[in-house]
């Protein structure tokens, strides 16, 4: 979690944090995608293709040579899903301010995929604070939350 302090610029102290969500919120628009097979499902599928990567390398006769670049990629092909859900995770980003005397407390939220399209929002959000004193814009995913 990355969080920084940020003073605005109508004299507001903001405190804007970033942090992966390891789990999808479920939501009314997404709720028809949020349905997925569980862990159950993800371990039969997994232990199903360890079993055969296993079969395959316990029947092969012993004279087989198999060239490095075969394994090579074979390690991408396998790696390249994991890595790839590791690196579209949601991160959710959030901005608060307890307010002033004469302006009220304000929380905004919104969630980006990916971390670095979350680490480029946060600089807008700190960049927009400083200059604008609002950390929303139209576009933002960012939105105010009562």
């Amino acid at each position: 979690m990355a969080r920084k302090t940020v003073n605005g610029v109508d004299g507001r102290t903001w405190s804007v944090r970033r942090s992966i969500e390891w789990s999808l919120p479920a939501t009314g628009d997404d709720f028809e995608h949020d349905v997925d097979g569980g862990r159950g499902a993800a371990f039969l599928i997994l232990s199903s293709l360890f079993v055969f990567w296993l079969i395959l390398v316990v029947w092969s006769p012993a004279e087989l040579h198999v060239p490095w670049w075969l394994w090579i990629i074979a390690v991408l092909v396998v790696g390249f899903f994991p890595i790839r859900w590791l690196l579209r995770r949601p991160w959710t980003i959030v901005a608060e301010t307890t307010g002033s005397y004469d302006l009220p407390a304000e929380r905004w939220t919104g969630m980006i995929r990916g971390g670095s399209k979350a680490k480029e929002e946060l600089r807008i959000v700190i960049r927009r604070l400083r200059t604008q004193g609002t950390p929303g814009h139209a576009d933002s995913p960012l939105q105010p939350v009562n």
